[in-house]
């Protein structure tokens, strides 16, 4: 379903994760997930990340405290990879990462932190 909300949230995806892993994902989508790969575009992309109001970076540093604190490290080495094209430093992401530990617990914090070492230490990074 391509509507303008579609088509917005996208372009937002697109700008945040990158060409490479929206195409595979638009790729490896089956009859099993569209509606729930639709629902992340038009939700998440659209309705929430393409809004006015906080900078993709500011987005980016929110999304990556929340994904440390709740311990998904999936979608949290994602979001860091996704810091060379939101503008988000490791210095930002280390302060992100404080307020985790502070507020959400040092082990979240501590794989947090292992986690984007290792993302950082990369070399497409």
């Amino acid at each position: 379903m391509e509507n303008e909300r579609y088509k917005k949230g996208m372009k937002t995806r697109r700008e945040v994760l990158g060409n490479e892993y929206v195409d595979k994902a638009e790729t490896s989508k089956t009859d099993f997930d569209k509606d729930f790969q639709e629902y992340i575009v038009n939700n998440a992309w659209s309705d929430v990340w393409s809004r006015p109001g906080l900078t993709k970076r500011e987005r980016s540093l929110i999304t990556i405290a929340l994904l440390a604190a709740l311990g998904h490290e999936g979608e949290l080495a994602m979001h860091l990879r996704a810091t060379k094209n939101t503008g988000a430093t490791p210095g930002d992401i280390k302060e992100a990462l404080l307020h985790v530990a502070a507020y959400a617990g040092i082990p979240a914090a501590n794989t947090a932190f292992k986690i984007a070492k290792e993302i950082f230490a990369q070399k497409d990074h």
